[in-house]
């Protein structure tokens, strides 16, 4: 059973295993809230860097979007005038030591996430265990860097933050559950300075973002496009290791593809025997998944971009927000 395999069946819905750890849902609570009321009161300390810190993640556990809607943000501010640079954990956070991560590093060693954001971004990344000793090593090695965006940084309350903003998608909260019962980090009433709902947004003061395709392209020639019209008729697969694999398969389906669609765990490491499948043309995967794929060798192997798009309000709100910061006001 994949990951989302499990969170649908456990996580979405009341079942019995979801009944019998509720207890250690409100155990999980009690610890959240202590936690959280010991750094707000000083008990824990917090770092507090002298460029802003804008912090994006979301409230339950698995994908919902993070990761497109930074790449957004980054954009957004450089627009503004704005030299942002970016920090991640890294995926199960094997770096003890800050690490600024390179387009040429394997997502092995660095983590699939930090990966594409560097290839993608443009800006200085930078993974570490601790999100504060991975932006105090950023900073060091880019002075330029004003202002820093925390990737899945929600719950690193040892961070001190200027704008918060969770992300959600059309899941929701689950069956309303804490960890380990139901998906859910923290309460669902936990407040943020703004709520980005990948999809349409159905609550008042909810921001929508909204996934576009780009072209696919070759893992073997990124610099080429392909077209859609080149792949109808194909025998194709689909491959998704991530937090909502259908989410992707619905995308490829709205983009009137016809495939047989193979859902890996969240973060998954694959390896060429993964992709092979019989009567297969071509295999489509997310960019997730392609960076950890580039180096197998083979011409049939093609990745999605996603861009996000958000109305632009929002990166004016957070440059008033983080310029009020920086000016000290």
């Amino acid at each position: 059973m994949t990951s989302s395999e499990f969170s649908q069946r456990h996580w979405y819905r009341l079942s019995l295993l979801s009944c019998l750890l509720a207890p250690l849902s409100l155990l999980f609570l009690l610890v959240v809230t202590l936690r959280r009321m010991a750094y707000r009161g000083g008990l824990l300390p917090r770092t507090r860097f002298h460029v802003p810190v804008l912090v994006v993640g979301n409230l339950v556990a698995g994908g919902t979007g993070k990761t497109p809607l930074v790449l957004w943000l980054v954009e957004g501010l450089k627009r503004a005038g704005w030299k942002p640079g970016i920090i991640s954990r890294g995926y199960k956070g094997h770096n003890k030591t800050p690490r600024l991560v390179r387009a040429d590093d394997l997502a092995a060693e660095v983590g699939d996430e930090p990966l594409l954001l560097a290839q993608r971004s443009g800006v200085p990344v930078c993974i570490g265990r601790k999100r504060v000793e991975a932006g105090r090593g950023l900073l060091e090695a880019h002075s330029e860097c004003d202002v820093l965006i925390s990737d899945d940084g929600l719950q690193h309350y040892a961070l001190a933050r200027d704008f918060e903003i969770a992300v959600e998608d059309a899941r929701g909260f689950g069956n309303g559950l804490l960890l380990p019962a139901g998906p859910l980090r923290e309460p669902p009433g936990r407040a943020v300075d703004a709520v980005v709902m990948n999809g349409e947004a159905r609550r008042e003061g909810v921001w929508s973002m909204r996934l576009e395709a780009r072209d696919f392209y070759g893992l073997d020639n990124p610099q080429c496009p392909v077209t859609l019209q080149s792949l109808r008729g194909l025998r194709l697969h689909a491959v998704a290791g991530i937090g909502d694999p259908q989410r992707f398969f619905d995308t490829l389906s709205g983009l009137g593809l016809q495939f047989t669609p193979h859902a890996f765990p969240d973060h998954h490491a694959y390896t060429p025997q993964d992709l092979q499948f019989e009567d297969c043309d071509a295999v489509l995967m997310t960019e997730k998944d392609a960076v950890k794929c580039g180096g197998f060798g083979r011409h049939d192997l093609y990745a999605l971009p996603i861009e996000a798009r958000v109305e632009n309000a929002l990166i004016e709100l957070i440059d008033t927000r983080l310029s009020e910061r920086r000016h000290g006001s």
